[in-house]
This record gives structure tokens, C-alpha cells and sequence, in this order.
């Protein structure tokens, strides 16, 4: 045999085994579980890496497991490999939007729509990103930060009307008191989708909640004596019923059983407008001892795409959503815990340097920029290696080890706590111990398998104590069920 039919030989082994690999990550993508899915998607291209069919799959697994970033390099390389694969256009497009980067996936369904004019899917989908588009455009146009009008000016909740027939909560003489939240919650937990508690009482909530809250420093600084406790959860995704359970298992805050965080409250799981009243009363009843932080969903790109709009409209109507935006502005970007442990949402900074008080200094009260200080402690993630690298989300950075340790050692704290990952144990312990991840989302939009986990601190020697928790049952609602249409993703 020439050298050359040698050559060809081996290549078509390569193509074959990659195709065997390919087959196998797609069993694994089938049933849901997308590490695997990567790995072997990843293996196949090792194999054969100029197959765009593998990295467009691989794009799909990564957007499943919110690494848009990567997803969107695959999609592009996909592109690069067959300019005319439309799979790869769709994949772009999913990816920016998942970004919030509307015009860039607007111009990948347009390349769609032109090759295939009578795909009835893709005019829907290009349909829908135009309006998009052209709503941000006009908000642009009419926003002026000093002349914005709050919604608050608009409402006139005195005389809102109280059917005769409602039979749900009330607050009492327009105040959250303990009895009005068990009321809440059996109302929600019973009541689930056939009736909304009044629309006055959640305006009024969400009023006095905003007023709470924008009060706060961008920093929150407690306090813990020796034999004080406190809890922190991690994201709830709109999971009310597991939320609930974490109730059941730790005991109703109060003022000797506080609690902190709660960040990524809403989007995803179809439960979210329950999960955000719930915590707002509980902000409301015990604002010194609830602490709640913002997440990266706590923001309009995410609420438009991944449900939270979409389920307060359904539920109530667009002031109501537009008023819920203006409270998200408002919430704290992180919680120092006796001048030792710092919290946040997502991470630590893409540059070295930052500081508590540089913390403390960040005007909140807006969307998040795409980069700086602010942008960081919602999106970035911690990694293995030292050093920084380019997000997988696509928004951010990833930091290692030494970063860590620099922040640490030049702002005098313990250790970082931060959520935003979902982890198959419900935390995490990285970075020698100095970087610790919670997640309070058990099987993650019914699908993910993972346990959840809450931490206890004590005020004597802050060492984290780890509690998991499994998922509970909840009524036939689907995650997603108010997601824009756009973010629902097949194999395609």
C-alpha cells in the first residue's frame, strides 16, 4: 500500500471513530447530561476537528450548561468551517441572544431567513429578535436617567379595588407582619397558578421593598457575636417549592435565624414571582437580619429571555414588571461578613487592585455594564489554574487561585462566598479552601440531578457547616414556561 492509500486509511479511522464519538455524546445530550455530552463532542473533534456538525452539538451542550461564551466561539467556528451549515446560524443567534447582544444574532437570522424563505421557524425566530431590537432602540431613545419617571409616580395603589370574591393575603394596615407571610406562602403553595395574590398588595410590597433597599449600601457590612448563626443560600431560579423546604429544614427567618443571599432569585424556574414576594416580605418583616444580593438575573437582558418578564406579565401586567426592574436596580452587590467573609453573586475582578471601598463606591442603581468592578461580581467564575481567562459565559472573567489569594490578602478577609454555578453536591470548595460556591436550586429546571446546599457560619470562628438538600415536587409547570420563544433550544 502507498504511503498516500496509508494515510487515507488512517484518516477515514479517525473520521469513523470521531462519528462513534459524536453518537455517544448525543445519547448523553438526549439524556441530559451535558458534561459528558461535551466531553465526547470534545474527543470526536480531537479526532476529526474539522467537522462543524460537532462543534455546532457542542455549541447546543454549552449553551445548556450557561457557558454561552464558549457556545458562541463553537457556533462561529462551525461558520468558519461551512459558511452555508444553518445550524451554525442558528447556534450564533441563540448564543447572542443568550448574551443579550440582540443585533449581532439578528444578523445571523436574517442569513437564515434568506436561505430559507419559507422556514416558518426561522421567520418566527427573526420576527421575534427584530421586535426586540427595535423595542431596545426605542428605549434608548426615550431614557434619560435624570428625567426617568419612576413607576412609583404613576400608581395610585389607595384606590386599586379589592374584589369581594378575593380571599387571598392582605397586608395588615399596609404591613408585612408574620401572619401575613404564612398566609403567603400556603396561598402560593396551594394556589399556585389559579389565583394571584392582589395586585395592591404586591405594588405595595414592591413600593416600601424599593424604599428598604435603596437605602442600602452597594456594600452591606454585618456583624456576627460569637454565638450568633447565620444562613447563606445560593440561587433559587423561581424553584418556590424547594425554597419552601429549605424553610422546612432551617426554620422561617426571624431575628435569631437571619439569612443572606438568595441572589438569582427569579428566571427559569415558572415559580419566580412567588420565590421574589416571598423574600421581598421577608426583607420587609426582618430588614436587618434578611439580607438579599443581586444576581446576574436580576437584570432586563436576562428577565426578558429566560422567563421572570414573560411570568409577571402573564400573571399581572407590564407596570408591574417595569416596577420589579426598578426594585432589582436597588439590591446590594454584596454582604461582608465581621470584616472577614465577603459574598457576592458571581466573583472576583478582571484586574487586580479592587477594593472594599472601591465596592462600596459603585453606583448600582442601573443594567450592569458589560465590564468593569460591577459586571465582574455578577458574572465571573473562579477556575483551577492561576491566572485569569476568558469567561465561557462570554461576560467576564475566570480568575484562579492567586488571584483569589491577592484580593484576599490586600482586603484582610478569610474568604470569598459566591454562587452562580450549579454544582452536582450543591457546593463547592475551591482555591484552598479561600473560594467556596453554593447552589440552592436542587435538579436545577428539573433536569440536572443536583443536590442543594445552604451553609451555616458562626460568628465565633466563621467556618463554614454545609447542609444539602434534595429536590422537592412541584405542580406540573414546566422551567421555562414563560422563557421567550427564542431560548427554546432543540438538537436542530
Amino acid at each position: 500500500m502507498t504511503e498516500y492509500g496509508s494515510e487515507k486509511m488512517a484518516e477515514e479511522e479517525r473520521s469513523a471513530s470521531a462519528e462513534k464519538l459524536k453518537e455517544k455524546a448525543n445519547n448523553y445530550f438526549k439524556d441530559k447530561d451535558y458534561e459528558n455530552a461535551i466531553k465526547y463532542y470534545t474527543e470526536a473533534l480531537e479526532l476529526n476537528p474539522s467537522n462543524a456538525v460537532y462543534y455546532s452539538n457542542r455549541s447546543l451542550a454549552y449553551l445548556r450548561t450557561e457557558c454561552y461564551g464558549y457556545a458562541l466561539g463553537d457556533a462561529t467556528r462551525a461558520l468558519e468551517l461551512d459558511k452555508n451549515y444553518i445550524k451554525g446560524y442558528y447556534r450564533r443567534a441563540t448564543s447572542n441572544m443568550a448574551l443579550g447582544k440582540f443585533k449581532a444574532a439578528l444578523k445571523d437570522y436574517e442569513t437564515v431567513v434568506r436561505v430559507r424563505p419559507n422556514d416558518k421557524d426561522a421567520k418566527m425566530k427573526y420576527q421575534e429578535c427584530n421586535k426586540i431590537v427595535k423595542q431596545k432602540a426605542f428605549e434608548r431613545a426615550i431614557a434619560s436617567d435624570e428625567l426617568k419617571r419612576s413607576v412609583v409616580d404613576s400608581l395610585d395603589i389607595e384606590n386599586m379595588t379589592i374584589e369581594d370574591d378575593y380571599a387571598g393575603p392582605k397586608l395588615e394596615d399596609g404591613n408585612v407582619t408574620l401572619k401575613f407571610m404564612k398566609d403567603l406562602m400556603a396561598w402560593f403553595k396551594d394556589r399556585h397558578t389559579d389565583t394571584q395574590t392582589h395586585r395592591q398588595t404586591v405594588f405595595q410590597m414592591l413600593v416600601q421593598v424599593k424604599e428598604v433597599l435603596s437605602k442600602l449600601p452597594s456594600l452591606v457590612e454585618i456583624s456576627l457575636k460569637e454565638t450568633e448563626e447565620i444562613t447563606i443560600c445560593g440561587d433559587t431560579h423561581g424553584q418556590y417549592y424547594d425554597l419552601l423546604n429549605i424553610f422546612e429544614l432551617n426554620g422561617l427567618p426571624s431575628i435569631t435565624n437571619p439569612y443572606v443571599s438568595h441572589r438569582d432569585f427569579v428566571d427559569r424556574g415558572s415559580f419566580s414571582v412567588e420565590v421574589i414576594l416571598t423574600l421581598f416580605g421577608f426583607k420587609l418583616l426582618y430588614p436587618e437580619h434578611f439580607h438579599l444580593l443581586r444576581g446576574n438575573h436580576e437584570t432586563d437582558n436576562m428577565n426578558q429571555m429566560y422567563g421572570f418578564e414573560g411570568e409577571v406579565k402573564a400573571k399581572y401586567t407590564a407596570q408591574m414588571f417595569q416596577l420589579f426592574s426598578e426594585v432589582f436596580q436597588w439590591l446590594p452587590l454584596t454582604q461582608c461578613i465581621n470584616n472577614k467573609v465577603l459574598v457576592m453573586h458571581g466573583g472576583l475582578f478582571s484586574e487586580d487592585g479592587v477594593t472594599l471601598d472601591d465596592i462600596r463606591k459603585i453606583d448600582r442603581n442601573r443594567q450592569p455594564p458589560d465590564s468593569g468592578p460591577m459586571c465582574d461580581l455578577l458574572w465571573s467564575d473562579p477556575q483551577p489554574q492561576d491566572g485569569r481567562s476568558i469567561s465561557k459565559r462570554g461576560v467576564s472573567c475566570q480568575f484562579g487561585p492567586d488571584v483569589t489569594e491577592r484580593f484576599l490578602e490586600q482586603n484582610k478577609l478569610q474568604y470569598i462566598v459566591r454562587s452562580h454555578e450549579v454544582k452536582a453536591e450543591g457546593y463547592e470548595v475551591t482555591h484552598s479552601g479561600k473560594c467556596i460556591t453554593v447552589f440552592s436550586a436542587p435538579n436545577y429546571c428539573d433536569q440536572m440531578g443536583n443536590k442543594g446546599a445552604y451553609i451555616h457560619l458562626r460568628g465565633s470562628d466563621l467556618k463554614p457547616e454545609f447542609h444539602q438538600f434534595t429536590a422537592v415536587p412541584h405542580p406540573d409547570v414546566k422551567p421555562m414556561a414563560y422563557a421567550n420563544s427564542l431560548m427554546q433550544m432543540g438538537m436542530m
